[in-house]
């Protein structure tokens, strides 16, 4: 069955159709993806919420999806576009084809387009609304990509993972589960809490220590935890993820602004002004902070990215706070910048050690 992806900008893409489409096509912001693997990962991370997500290589899902490498309990994305999509699964842990996995979960998948013009076009006029149809004629696309995400992926109800004598709560925004896993591996109890607890709720839960999540969407339509974020980073050790960066930004004073196409993918070069090294980092996000913006905030720099200089982490003069526009988990990706979680929970155990030395 033919299918077509018609962009905001008036071009139209024709492909072959997998899968069932309503009269209203599906519609949603269209973002590219260049991992050569990785594709549950990203099918399942709630940072694509409601996305079209385009992935540049051209055969995907040649080893199937597996039991181990969901980074939550579903996929998130809105429809999926690729050159070529396997049909078979070659690998022994597979327990479905990619396009048998899409097809539980009612994604539409577009194949057989030609995915370099696609990405060229994004690349020059920037991620926009799109829309899926089996109509070759589109009149509009939606006309707006704004709706607070976060709210669809957040946690409904505190949860409790992993044990030990390092207590961290997590602010779900989205959360991948592979960074509450790295947690549990640094002997971390994991506390995950809804977007929307406040400092209060958070205090009494008695934490060493604050995790801002990733998560799906523009950091200013949280504007209403900004206040709850500041409290946060000034009486607990934070560390920001993605998001959770740029809402840390926002809490302090700083701002953020929309990137013409974003990075998405795992090959993103990173370097920190610290060790002065550069490393490889898996990332996925449409906004930076404005780095003329953090000018009076106590806000430092600490990692920038090596392709378009944007800022990739920060830290604060006063406060325990470090934040990574970057994922230090990957999943998929280098794990190059690991490190951050230990230095977060060494951060955290000083404090705490400190703390007790006080009482």
């Amino acid at each position: 069955m033919k299918g077509y992806l018609h962009l905001a900008d008036g071009k139209t893409f024709q492909g072959h159709l997998h899968g069932s489409l309503t009269e209203e096509g599906i519609t949603g912001e269209i973002v590219f993806f260049t991992g050569m693997t990785g594709y549950q990962e990203v099918l399942t991370d709630p940072s694509y919420k409601n996305q079209i997500i385009v992935f540049t290589y051209p055969l995907i899902g040649n080893y199937g999806i597996n039991e181990h490498d969901f980074e939550s309990k579903k996929p998130h994305v809105a429809a999926v576009i690729v050159f070529e999509a396997a049909k078979t699964a070659y690998h022994y842990e597979a327990q479905h084809s990619f396009t048998e996995y899409l097809e539980k979960w009612d994604i539409p998948m577009l194949e057989h387009i030609d995915t370099r013009e696609l990405v060229k076009s994004i690349r020059q006029n920037g991620t926009m609304p799109a829309k899926l149809s089996s109509e070759c004629v589109c009149e509009s696309t939606c006309d707006s990509m704004n709706g607070l995400k976060v709210q669809e992926v957040s946690s409904k109800a505190p949860e409790t993972i992993g044990s030990g004598d390092t207590h961290i709560v997590l602010i779900d925004y989205g959360f991948k589960k592979s960074i509450a896993d790295h947690l549990v591996k640094q002997n971390c109890l994991v506390t995950i809490v809804p977007y929307n607890y406040t400092f209060e709720q958070i205090a009494a839960l008695k934490p060493d220590g604050v995790l801002l999540s990733n998560g799906p969407g523009d950091p200013k339509e949280l504007f209403g935890q900004l206040q709850e974020i500041r409290k946060v980073i000034e009486h607990f050790p934070v560390l920001g993820i993605c998001l959770g960066h740029q809402l840390a930004a926002l809490a302090l004073g700083g701002d953020t602004k929309k990137m013409l196409f974003g990075h998405r993918g795992a090959n993103q070069p990173v370097y920190d002004m610290k060790s002065n090294r550069v490393f490889m980092s898996s990332q996925n996000h449409s906004y930076a902070v404005d780095p003329n913006s953090i000018v009076s905030t106590g806000l430092k720099i600490r990692f920038f990215n090596k392709n378009d200089q944007s800022i990739e982490g920060l830290y604060h003069e006063q406060w325990s706070l470090m934040t990574v526009q970057f994922h230090p988990e990957a999943s998929p990706g280098p794990e190059d910048s690991v490190f951050i979680f230990g230095e977060f929970i060494n951060t955290v155990k000083y404090r705490k050690r400190r703390e007790v030395s006080y009482a």
